[in-house]
């Protein structure tokens, strides 16, 4: 038998991780919180070795997948690190109920684990930061209209803009995640078994395993000015908060305000650390309201194609209709990202969501001002989705319409 023959063998044996023979000894106990990184203990999803895995899932997120098919074609190399980050700690990271979806230690695993690198812990790193320049033709067009104005430094001469990137894998800390949403870690587990169809049973038979690698897109924020800054409630901050729209952020359909919030809000940013100050856009991935973009677009064809056509008065009952909610998102676990960085106040929110708001002042940060978006950022077509967010209780400084002038707030026909 030749070398392949056996490794397509040995790829065919499954071994059930819900079987009590998978509980190792040479697992590391994760005490979640832990000041010292050595006493909390990294988080191992690799699956290279399976006695050393001390977690649900593996690494990666929704792109578990693809991993699996390039391993799947002999093309994925295992033996694979990644650099140290240079940012924290900050208090927030030992506080085991304020970081409870990303893992703090994520980005320095080289550093503070190297001992155990050594040894041959096959430890991932869950957070990485590199920098950037990002080229935006609404900055270009902010600069000639001379709201912005290139210092060589933050803006650069060609209207590039200069960032620190952070990417994070989602950790989630079971017990403290079904604390924030005030539900036992054993519901909490049998949901997420149910919903995701039986693809990790340890939910339900190993209730050693505390922490969750979850098949979801990962979370980025773009740091412009110093990034340790974050941290000094002193210092100006500017704060785009700002949840996934394909269709408006990348190919710039104008239904919604999306981008035009979003490109706001990386102006804003810049400005703020051109005065000395520091801005942050948090880019989540919860596409449609966590609904998707299947799910997205046919309420959009059920707004344009009801009987009175596209209107604010209809706005929320047409997506209620096809996706039987609202709003799936969930914004309990977005401040995580923000305590990262050991924010503790910020000057300016860029965000009309109250349960953006609520989340993030519950948390513990202060906000001091909110910024809605400016009428003449407002594409023709999303006058309904604003209107209509506005007469919902969105924030807003400006006027709000009654429910009978609603009903003339009209977007374009699906044919025109």
């Amino acid at each position: 038998m030749n070398t392949k023959e056996m490794k397509f063998e040995r790829a065919n044996h499954v071994v059930l991780t819900s079987h009590l023979n998978q509980i190792f000894k040479e697992s590391l106990p994760i005490n979640w919180g832990a000041k010292d990184p050595k006493v909390r203990g990294p988080v191992i999803g690799t699956i290279t070795e399976l006695e050393n895995r001390n977690a649900i899932g593996t690494h990666s997120g929704s792109y578990t997948v693809y991993r699996a098919l390039s391993i799947a074609q002999g093309n994925y190399p295992k033996d694979h690190r990644q650099a140290t980050t240079d940012i924290g700690p900050f208090d927030s990271w030992f506080d085991p109920e304020r970081l409870v979806s990303i893992d703090p230690w994520g980005g320095h695993v080289q550093k503070v684990f190297k001992e155990e690198l050594d040894k041959g812990y096959n430890i991932n790193p869950t957070i990485a930061v590199t920098q950037a320049h990002l080229q935006i033709p609404e900055i270009y067009d902010a600069i000639e209209k001379g709201r912005l104005k290139p210092d060589g430094k933050i803006i650069k001469s060609n209207g590039d803009i200069a960032v620190t990137k952070i990417a994070f894998e989602p950790v989630w800390y079971l017990p403290g995640i079904a604390k924030r949403l005030g539900i036992a870690e054993g519901e909490l587990r049998k949901i997420l078994f149910k919903e995701t169809g039986g693809m990790f049973p340890e939910l339900v038979t190993r209730p050693d395993l505390k922490v969750l690698l979850p098949p979801i897109g990962s979370t980025t924020a773009y740091v412009f000015g110093n990034p340790k800054d974050l941290a000094n409630p002193e210092i100006n901050l500017s704060c785009r908060v700002h949840d996934e729209c394909n269709g408006s952020d990348v190919f710039g359909s104008d239904i919604c305000t999306c981008r035009p919030y979003l490109t706001y809000g990386i102006e804003h940013a810049a400005k703020t650390a051109q005065e000395g100050g520091v801005g942050i856009v948090v880019y989540f991935r919860k596409e449609g309201r966590a609904l998707g973009e299947v799910t997205k677009f046919l309420v959009y064809n059920a707004r344009k194609r009801q009987e009175g056509g596209d209107s604010a008065a209809t706005y929320f009952k047409r997506t209620e209709c096809v996706a039987g909610v609202e709003d799936a998102r969930f914004q309990e676990l977005m401040p995580d990202v923000l305590h990262y960085f050991g924010i503790k106040r910020i000057n300016e929110l860029h965000s009309m969501s109250n349960m953006k708001y609520n989340a993030i002042v519950g948390s513990g940060i202060e906000v001091t001002h909110r910024i809605s978006i400016p009428d003449e950022l407002i594409p023709a077509d999303a006058q309904v989705e604003m209107e209509a967010k506005k007469a919902a209780g969105y924030f807003t400084a400006g006027e709000v319409k009654s429910k009978e002038d609603l009903v003339n707030v009209q977007g374009r026909k699906l044919e025109e």
